[in-house]
């Protein structure tokens, strides 16, 4: 320890196969430390390449599990038609006792998991407890990692309708899906028609500092959870200013990025999902009620999902070990 770090390619990561269960737990129990304050996380800090391209820092320390390190993440929405992957980046995790690095690891696995896993904690607050139809908008590997998360925390769900722009994707995600997790799997014709009458509304397509909204308040029955992992750039400012609880993972990252000019015109939020689930804010107290919870994705997510992949790689012999 101190003289050497833990390398750990994308495969290394993908071959450690931390369950989603476990990353939903881990999570859920993060949540819980930040709405306690036992965390230590500043706002994202980043630079853009171009309007809706950015490369972004993200550090955080958690008391528990003792997790300390930094995320470098970049999202460039053009990667997909170039073949690569829309998001990319490194995770590097530092020893809490000394500040030597322990871990490098690549994100891209990570990212993906923890952000499925982080809305499944929100729908466990925000949804209702039998939900049986989830719309997911957007088929890329974010729909992916949320259908298999949402799954996950409610296994009542019967019925899956998935819509993306491109057809090709959709019909891809639905036949892959369908063969994956057994799920009746159903492409819809267009977004209103996946979204009208669903329990949870997942979008996950490109966050875009300008969109072009679709959603509108008329196709959200009540009831019905929605899960925006591509900040309002499907969701109509209509849309969310018709929902009776509207969170965030972060109200401080939400007003930062403000600033920089994402959320115009959307109203501010009643506060965020660790003040949820450390219960010092109400959940779900209606079945009728219409709830959102806004995903801004935090490092602390990161940290405890990669300390827990650190740990597992440690145990398995995976991974390349380098000097320092």
């Amino acid at each position: 320890m101190g003289s050497e770090l833990l390398y750990l390619s994308r495969a290394d990561v993908e071959k450690v196969g931390l369950p989603m269960a476990e990353i939903i737990a881990a999570v859920e129990a993060v949540f819980r430390e930040k709405g306690e304050g036992r965390v230590e996380m500043p706002a994202k800090i980043g630079v853009h390449p171009a309007p809706d391209d950015f490369l972004h820092a993200m550090p955080a320390y958690v008391a528990s599990p003792r997790a300390a390190g930094i995320k470098w993440v970049g999202n460039f929405i053009k990667n997909q038609a170039r073949g690569l992957p829309t998001i990319s980046g490194l995770v590097m995790l530092n020893d809490p006792e000394t500040g030597l690095p322990m871990a490098i690891m690549d994100c891209t696995w990570i990212t993906a998991k923890r952000t499925g896993a982080a809305s499944a904690v929100a729908g466990k607050y925000l949804a209702i407890k039998d939900a049986a139809w989830l719309a997911i908008i957007g088929c890329g590997v974010q729909g992916r990692s949320h259908l298999e998360a949402m799954l996950v925390q409610f296994p009542t769900i019967r019925l899956v309708k998935a819509y993306d722009r491109v057809r090709a994707n959709l019909e891809r995600f639905v036949q892959e899906m369908q063969a994956t997790h057994g799920v009746n799997m159903v492409a819809a014709e267009d977004c209103e028609s996946a979204v009208r009458n669903a329990d949870i509304i997942v979008t996950a397509a490109e966050i875009l500092k300008h969109p072009t909204s679709v959603i509108r308040p008329e196709w959200i029955k009540p009831g019905a959870f929605c899960m925006p992992v591509d900040f309002d750039s499907q969701f109509t400012p209509e849309a969310i200013g018709a929902m009776d609880l509207f969170y965030t993972d972060d109200v401080a990252q939400m007003v930062f990025y403000r600033t920089l000019g994402y959320f115009q015109g959307t109203p501010a939020v009643q506060g965020d999902l660790g003040e949820v689930v450390a219960g010092k804010k109400p959940g779900r107290t209606s079945p009728a009620q219409r709830t959102m919870a806004m995903h801004l994705g935090l490092a602390i997510e990161d940290m405890v999902t990669a300390v827990r992949i650190f740990e597992q790689a440690t145990i398995q012999g995976i991974g390349t070990r380098l000097p320092l």
